[in-house]
């Protein structure tokens, strides 16, 4: 049985810049020693569906959406990843990538730890994919790649791969790529021989990458993917920002209490205009749809958002319950809605 969970979704690097509408980036990629041209390299908006890869020159393009304030990523297997968070338009960017040089000791990797690999295994699967439907449906594809380590003093359970984690969501068709930066386990109870253990909380970092299993997506994986979206963060986040929480559906609650919803939230333009800045000055707890709990810790020092749901500093804003408990299952890309409309 696990008890008092505390989840925190962390998607690196996600920071705001201006939006801009049906614009490009264009740029080449080469190796930083031979200044060669690297082909196939990824690049891609994290977090989203929107990415390339680059021709047999190193070159590529790739188009900026409206709302979509997430970083560029290139990566390339044997490479170290490279990230621009503050790009601009009308701008060529040339990448020099260098050989990502870290070894792993594979007698340290194979070494007994004191938790079995299966077990390792099932604790990670069901706490990166998810226990939903959507998370039960997904199926990491690459799982040889993963590698899983268990400290018996700290409690911990880490996770790192080789390559980006390949994980084919049959629920709501997507084929997500997710390059892990972070992932820790920490557990209050852990009895490896009884298999009792008690999860304090759930930290995972990186960079994704959401592209269609199919080339048309049917209606009943619409369906799908809007019933996912409504009570998500994503939607929370959109919400919260036009102040139309209780249009959207949701309540808010403290000690036991519905309240107004914005009587502990609020919430002012920031700078440019926009931006929000939100200052919760109490814990709360949101309902949605009459069953779904999720609680926000209090955040007095704030956090900023804009009107497409980004926010940041992600990792200091704390969810708890339903909302907490998403997973790689229930995301869907940054720009969902933004451009099809879905």
């Amino acid at each position: 049985m696990v008890m008092n969970k505390l989840f925190v979704l962390i998607f690196c690097l996600l920071w705001f810049t201006p939006s801009l509408f049906c614009q490009t980036l264009k740029g080449i990629v080469l190796d930083h020693q031979t200044n060669l041209p690297i082909e196939s390299a990824s690049v891609y908006f994290d977090g989203t569906s929107i990415g390339t890869s680059t021709n047999s020159n190193g070159e590529f393009k790739i188009d900026i959406v409206q709302g979509v304030t997430s970083p560029l990523i290139i990566s390339f297997i044997g490479y170290q990843k490279t990230i621009i968070s503050n790009y601009e338009s009308g701008k060529f960017y040339k990448i020099l990538m260098s050989e990502d040089l870290n070894t792993l000791d594979e007698v340290v990797i194979s070494a007994d730890d004191g938790m079995p690999k299966e077990l390792k295994l099932q604790h990670f699967r069901r706490e990166f994919l998810g226990k939903t439907d959507n998370g039960n449906s997904c199926k990491i594809l690459n799982e040889s790649d993963l590698i899983l380590r268990f400290n018996s003093k700290t409690n911990q359970l880490t996770a790192s791969s080789k390559r980006p984690v390949q994980i084919r969501n049959e629920n709501l068709k997507y084929l997500v790529s997710f390059d892990i930066q972070d992932f820790v386990i920490e557990y209050n109870y852990v009895d490896v021989l009884q298999k009792q253990f008690k999860i304090n909380s759930v930290v995972y970092t990186g960079t994704s990458f959401y592209s269609d299993l199919d080339s048309v997506n049917t209606k009943r994986t619409l369906k799908k993917r809007d019933k996912t979206y409504e009570g998500s963060v994503l939607h929370f986040m959109r919400a919260l920002y036009k102040k139309d929480l209780e249009k959207e559906g949701y309540q808010i609650f403290n000690e036991g209490f519905k309240v107004p919803a914005y009587k502990y939230i609020d919430i002012q333009p920031f700078e440019n205009g926009k931006n929000m800045k939100v200052i919760l000055s109490q814990k709360i707890v949101i309902l949605y749809d009459k069953t779904r709990q999720s609680i926000l810790g209090e955040n007095k020092e704030g956090f900023l958002i804009d009107k497409y749901g980004n926010y940041a500093p992600i990792e200091k804003v704390l969810f708890g319950g339903d909302m907490g408990n998403q997973r790689i299952g229930d995301l869907l890309p940054f720009d969902y809605q933004l451009i099809d409309g879905n």
